[in-house]
């Protein structure tokens, strides 16, 4: 009873009357993506999502993964193969990976727009080809020749998928603890051994081989991070010309039984001295794995976007047909027995919250994917590396925000249902079970948060986050007497000027005491979030009554904005008060007198 339809309308509203993506194509020299090719795979992309993926979403959650214990195997849930095939035949796997190694080449921001269909349609699902494509970017900027050539064609085609091998049983985000072992072979290759846990995908039937992505430690490696290479293992043994041989020492120990994701196979792999490829430097494996997370962390935070949009799509539907009490004001629809629950006040506030932290975040995320096109594809240094940095500076920012929205709205979304929210055959219980994972993996909230305000504020002076105020500055002065946008324009101002002094305010207070960065870390990261929509809003609007779209479009957005400023945006004083309040109230109580 839960559907999907993909909101084709908001995504071509953002991807070419707020960011033009148009222009920018042209000015990269993109000459497959004219505006019928574009048109053409959003139309298609939404078929096959809403009648392949959506109608398998929450059979294979009742079902989930089967593993065999005798064999190491792990079989998805029914139909899920097929349409892996399917996706694999129409050529869904390599849109956007270069045309050189099979791909279509296409725009990285048309990819996400794709997988923001695909993972509203079925997360699990789409977790299995998520990590191909970071495996496609490990090999295409860190993988010597041979390697692009024998692992990244198949995986680009589809026939391989791919998977990210970090976490072992006693070491999680603390990388340097880790223990696998890599011993050299006289013939160049590698004897891995080790156990690696939460590895999404690390077996299943689709493909008949899988390519890990494997960190481990070479025996004459320093400890810690600086210590760390990374493999290539595949699961059926591949030489360098490109042969496949018998199956390799790797096997799936066991499934995880989750709280979310059910049809997705998350597995313990064992490696027990698998044969595996040397990629990039000798103990320089977190530089080319980093470009995996990366994108990962991106594909993630797109996934918190999607949740977003199933729950809002199906709650609304719900608000709209449900009769429950008359409005306090009086009857709306006097010719039925009760009103739609749409008319109520706070089942508006849950479906506007919603709707707000939705379409912005769909602006903020689709701008990300933009800064991977220039990067890929511009052709100015300069450009690229102003790219780059803002991109940087933004990744952690979209990754926790829209997963942690995720969490808020597929709630508001269960809550709209009453009851009903809480009963299986509705689907709502499922989307809010699935979004819990998304601030979890590839980084928690706490780890972006760490990483935004640590290392791209601090360490790097913040120059991604001056580029996005410079936009801000700019924006608001281009539009400072255009009488449509006046609520926004003096707020919005406001706020980028209270960002920069947070941030001045932090930095003095961290020369002092390190621990000041890990006490206003996440207050940081969603104040630098909520801004950053504040922004997207007020270019949503613009956009709107610049744009060709209808009255009732026009007055949606601006009253969604208006919403969001009135009611969403205020949350930044609790957490610019949190931040001042520094680290005392935090550290004042002892470990261990934590249960006096």
């Amino acid at each position: 009873m839960n559907h999907y339809a993909a909101p084709l309308r908001d995504i071509r509203f953002a991807l070419f009357d707020v960011l033009d993506v148009e222009s920018l194509y042209a000015r990269l020299g993109l000459d497959a993506a004219q505006r019928d090719v574009l048109d053409a795979v959003l139309d298609e992309g939404a078929r096959f999502t809403e009648t392949v993926l959506a109608p398998l979403y929450q059979s294979g959650d009742a079902e989930g993964c089967h593993f065999d214990p005798d064999t190491g195997a792990v079989t998805a849930p029914k139909g899920f193969k097929r349409a892996y095939e399917q996706y694999v035949d129409a050529g869904w796997a390599g849109i956007t990976a270069p045309e050189a190694y099979g791909g279509q080449g296409l725009p990285d921001s048309l990819g996400i727009a794709l997988k923001e269909m695909i993972d509203a349609a079925n997360l699990s699902w789409g977790n299995y080809p998520l990590l191909s494509h970071g495996a496609t970017e490990a090999l295409r900027h860190h993988g010597e020749d041979w390697q692009r050539e024998v692992f990244l064609r198949p995986i680009v085609e589809g026939r391989w998928t791919g998977t990210m091998c970090l976490t072992e049983p006693h070491c999680g985000s603390d990388l340097g603890l880790l223990r696998t072992r890599a011993e050299p072979q006289p013939d160049g290759s590698y004897a891995i051994t080790g156990t690696k846990i939460f590895i999404t995908g690390g077996e299943h039937d689709f493909t008949d081989n899988i390519v890990h992505l494997v960190l481990a430690r070479l025996p004459d490696a320093p400890a810690g991070t600086k210590g760390i290479s990374l493999f290539i293992v595949p699961k059926m043994k591949v030489a360098k010309d490109g042969s496949v041989g018998e199956r390799n020492a790797v096997r799936c120990g066991s499934i995880e039984h989750k709280m979310g994701i059910h049809a997705s196979a998350t597995c313990v792999m064992n490696f027990d001295g698998a044969r595996g490829w040397l990629i990039g430097q000798p103990n320089k494996g977190l530089n080319a794995m980093f470009t995996m997370m990366n994108t990962a962390r991106l594909a993630v935070g797109v996934q918190g976007l999607g949740l977003i949009d199933r729950a809002f799509q199906n709650a609304l539907r719900y608000a709209r047909e449900r009769l429950q009490m008359r409005a306090l004001s009086g009857a709306k629809f006097p010719d039925l027995p009760a009103d739609p629950i749409i008319v109520h006040p706070d089942v508006r506030r849950m479906l506007l919250t919603c709707k707000a932290l939705g379409e912005g975040g769909r602006l903020l995320a689709y701008h990300a994917g933009t800064l991977v096109d220039v990067i890929e594809h511009g052709t100015d240094a300069d450009e690229r590396r102003r790219a780059d940095e803002l991109l940087s500076f933004l990744t952690p920012i979209v990754k926790a925000c829209l997963t942690e929205w995720s969490v808020e709205c597929t709630y508001h979304a269960l809550q709209v249902f009453g009851g009903h929210g809480y009963v299986r055959e509705w689907g709502m219980e499922q989307l809010a079970r699935d979004a819990r994972i998304t601030t979890i993996y590839e980084g928690t909230t706490g780890i972006q948060a760490l990483d935004l305000l640590g290392r791209k504020i601090l360490q790097q002076q913040g120059a991604g986050m001056r580029q996005f105020l410079s936009m801000i500055e700019g924006f608001c002065r281009e539009q400072q007497h255009n009488p449509a946008l006046a609520e926004f324009i003096l707020p919005l101002a406001e706020k980028a000027r209270e960002w920069g002094e947070l941030t001045l305010h932090i930095g003095k207070r961290a020369s002092a005491d390190a621990d000041e960065i890990g006490a206003a870390a996440v207050d940081y990261l969603f104040y630098s979030g909520y801004v950053a929509l504040a922004y997207w809003w007020a270019r949503a609007v613009a956009g709107a009554e610049a744009g060709n779209a209808g009255d009732a479009f026009k007055l949606a957005k601006r009253e969604t904005a208006r919403f969001y400023f009135q009611r969403i945006l205020p949350r930044t004083l609790a957490h610019a008060a949190a931040i001042r309040a520094g680290k005392d109230s935090l550290l004042g109580i002892p470990a261990e007198a934590f249960d006096a």
